[in-house]
């Protein structure tokens, strides 16, 4: 069943539909053979089923007043042991770059972890006082897809802190 929706259609838009998904059947799927949510069915979490964890590649960038580099170096290899799932560090006396892949549900988690990083691990590894001052996290295909047409970040082939 669809209901299109009157009055002017947003900017951008050809058309804008409701559609109506009629009640599960036994698979847990819809009886009318729709789609019950995004995506295939396969993808979707079944009830009792835990979803399955994805690698996201995230770039978390930090700035702040400037710190002795060597002091920087230090916490970033500090940050390394403690957290070793990083590929690799940049780092200047006022700004820093932390590349990693993180396994998580989905990208909300993922960059909520991402944004604790730096917070959690201010004091055990010594790092200074900087704030987040960029996020991306994007999902192993992009970032593999990015990377072939060139245009991505290269790949984090030199794992480890180095200076800018």
């Amino acid at each position: 069943m669809r209901r299109g929706r009157s009055g002017a259609l947003p900017r951008g838009t050809a058309e804008r539909t409701l559609t109506s998904v009629g009640p599960a059947g036994p698979a847990g799927g819809s009886a009318s053979g729709d789609r019950a949510g995004p995506g295939p069915a396969s993808e979707r979490p079944s009830p009792g089923r835990r979803e399955a964890s994805r690698l996201w590649h995230v770039t978390l960038s930090v700035s702040g007043a400037e710190a002795p580099v060597q002091e920087v170096r230090r916490a970033l290899e500090q940050l390394a042991h403690d957290h070793p799932f990083l590929l690799t560090s940049r780092y200047a006396n006022d700004h820093a770059e932390i590349r990693y892949w993180e396994e998580a549900r989905d990208l909300h988690d993922a960059a909520a972890v991402a944004l604790r990083l730096w917070g959690e691990h201010r004091s055990s590894a010594g790092l200074p006082p900087w704030e987040i001052v960029g996020l991306e996290v994007i999902d192993r295909e992009t970032y593999h897809q990015r990377v072939a047409e060139g245009y991505g970040p290269p790949p984090a082939s030199r794992v480890g802190v180095h200076p800018y």
